[in-house]
């Protein structure tokens, strides 16, 4: 009985359990680990562009607080006056919104909701955009200063800034930055107030957008208080005045004696120190430095690699003395293990293209100069055109006081410079980047071609610069130029030094370049008036090539870093300018359209 009993079973339960369907079991049991296994890796924070670069720091993190951690104990929920509900996660869904009418249905409310805007550059994390109430209160700021008369600058360097730095030119007036920057490095709160200076040191952040004019931001400043500082300086004084003494004993003497041949004081002991990346940047600022010198009379050094030691050495140790010294880091180190005193009297510390020389390969060097010059030290300026996370992240570490001053157009590429897209897998290239970059030089030609020139059997000669991610690319690409008429050179980093200097000497050059129209064509195929430059990202971190007016980005950036310094190099001091994109099948066609739609809409790159 009791078995026939375990047997039997409601006819009712046996459909009950037959109709109920079972578990099975999944088809891609691994499906997880590999989705897992293609995400995408993070970028390190040195090829991310920080968020935030306006704000100064409000506190170090030595000062913040340890947070409190609240504990869910077995009386965390009495005496609650607001009830514990999260209204975010408590909203209905949206099917049910549907069904009940109260709006309308997803598929068109998507419609007209706006796309997720610029989700390659997000995927990418580059660059992030200044505030809207941040920008309207730089540029109210930037409204108060219309000329540099009204910078408290002594009249000397005023008068420098007319006469030489802006020889020939009619409506001169500050750029945004230097409008920002001048007054806020030499202490002057309104327009017409004298400056005032700080107790202690002070340290900024320059941050602007590609040629908008920070070596003169920054050189200013430094140069009117090293001449204040030298006239009280009592020890210089004394020197001037014993010089004095013996030239005019020698003039009434009648007698012409050895000269004056005693030391400076200032003899390699330099008062303002200009660090840079590259021996072609650092004879870029030298040149305006020694412009201003013209006027302003002051010694100034530039120490590349260029020069052979003996001259190094001889320019140092001149009794004529030193003020301001223009370097790379690495060289300047090396001078100062052999002479740790170089750097004991360095009053200003600027650092120019500060997100190259606070990454791996000058971090070291750059932060040892810096120690060195702490005793000393009054005013570090840090100034750059892009800012990665790593250096925001180390300037907010290292120095939260910093004051952090950047332009409204910061990470944004001028909307003077136009971006045009070459789809290279189609017809007629299928492909071919080397076709499709001499079409584009031929084009140019053809269009400036077109064009009356001012001065008969003459041609007005078009400086374009070609950018690719390796430098074998660029003897590769150069060969092929040359093969079909172009003149065409590569420069990169095996490229002898002096060499360097013979090749951009062409492309830095503000004045028209013009070379004599051939007498007859000739049945090679050859373009007389254009001139190619083929180069990689050494050549787009601040050489002033202000007569570049296309660029040809052959290969796709790596980063949006790599957008704003190449696109940079075109359209610079309020010029217009032009870069074309070759994009082919192996290219970010995604993120190309979103840097043009953002170039296109002056938004800053993300």
């Amino acid at each position: 009985m009791r078995r026939a009993a375990a047997n039997s079973v409601c006819l009712r339960c046996i459909r009950t359990v037959r109709s109920r369907p079972l578990a099975q079991p999944s088809a891609q049991p691994c499906l997880g680990q590999r989705l897992l296994s293609q995400r995408a890796k993070e970028r390190p924070s040195r090829m991310i562009l920080a968020d935030r670069v306006h704000q100064t720091p409000r506190f170090s993190r030595d000062d913040r607080k340890p947070r409190r951690e609240r504990i869910a104990g077995p009386f965390a929920g009495m005496n609650r006056t607001v009830a514990n509900i999260d209204f975010g996660r408590a909203s209905t869904s949206t099917s049910t919104r549907a069904r009940s009418g109260d709006r309308k249905s997803p598929t068109q409310e998507d419609k007209r909701r706006p796309r997720n805007d610029r989700k390659a550059l997000k995927m990418q994390r580059a660059l992030a955009s200044v505030s809207y109430n941040k920008r309207a209160s730089v540029k109210e700021r930037m409204q108060r200063y219309e000329s540099f008369d009204q910078f408290d600058l002594l009249p000397a360097l005023k008068s420098a800034v007319v006469d030489e730095v802006f020889a020939g030119m009619v409506d001169i007036r500050p750029t945004p930055v230097q409008r920002l920057a001048i007054p806020a490095l030499l202490g002057q709160r309104e327009p017409g107030e004298q400056k005032f200076k700080g107790e202690g040191r002070s340290s900024f952040l320059l941050a602007a957008e590609t040629g908008s004019g920070k070596t003169l931001a920054y050189l200013l400043p430094a140069i009117d208080a090293l001449k204040t500082a030298e006239a009280a300086d009592a020890e210089i004084q004394a020197y001037k005045e014993r010089a004095d003494a013996e030239r005019q004993r020698q003039k009434t003497s009648g007698f012409k004696g050895k000269p004056f041949e005693e030391p400076h004081p200032t003899m390699a002991r330099p008062k303002a120190v200009v660090l840079v990346p590259t021996a072609e940047l650092a004879h870029q600022v030298g040149l305006v430095a020694k412009k201003l010198s013209h006027v302003v009379k002051f010694k100034t050094e530039i120490l590349s690699s260029n020069l052979k030691p003996q001259q190094i050495q001889r320019n140092l140790y001149g009794p004529r003395g030193l003020d301001v010294v223009i370097s790379t880091p690495h060289l300047l180190a090396s001078i100062a293990d052999s002479d740790p005193n170089i750097l004991s009297r360095v009053s200003h510390l600027i650092i120019d293209e500060a997100d190259s020389l606070f990454d791996r390969s000058f971090s070291s060097v750059t932060s040892s100069i810096v120690e060195r010059s702490a005793p000393s030290m009054e005013q570090l300026v840090c100034c750059s055109a892009t800012i990665p996370r790593n250096l925001n992240n180390y300037l907010a570490t290292n120095y939260p006081k910093m004051i952090r001053i950047t332009t409204p157009n910061l990470h944004a590429i001028p909307r003077r410079v136009q971006l045009g897209v070459i789809d290279v897998s189609k017809d007629p290239y299928r492909n071919n980047k080397d076709l499709a970059c001499a079409d584009v030089l031929y084009t140019i030609g053809r269009e400036a071609s077109q064009h009356e020139n001012l001065v008969k059997d003459e041609v007005d000669v078009r400086r374009v610069m070609v950018f690719v991610n390796e430098r074998e690319k660029t003897e590769e690409v150069a060969r092929y130029l040359c093969s079909k008429g172009i003149d065409a050179e590569a420069l990169h980093r095996d490229t002898p030094d002096k060499r360097h200097g013979e090749v951009l000497e062409t492309f830095t050059s503000s004045g028209p370049l013009r070379i004599i129209a051939p007498p007859n064509p000739s049945r090679q195929r050859s373009l007389s008036n254009v001139k190619a430059l083929v180069v990689t990202d050494l050549a787009s971190r601040g050489i002033d090539t202000l007569a570049v007016r296309h660029v040809i980005l052959y290969d796709v950036p790596h980063t949006t870093i790599d957008f704003i310094h190449r696109l940079g190099r075109a359209g610079r001091m309020g010029r217009r300018g032009r870069g074309i994109v070759l994009v082919g099948n192996d290219d970010r066609r995604d993120v190309v359209a979103e840097v043009k739609k953002s170039m296109f809409m002056g938004q800053a790159l993300i």
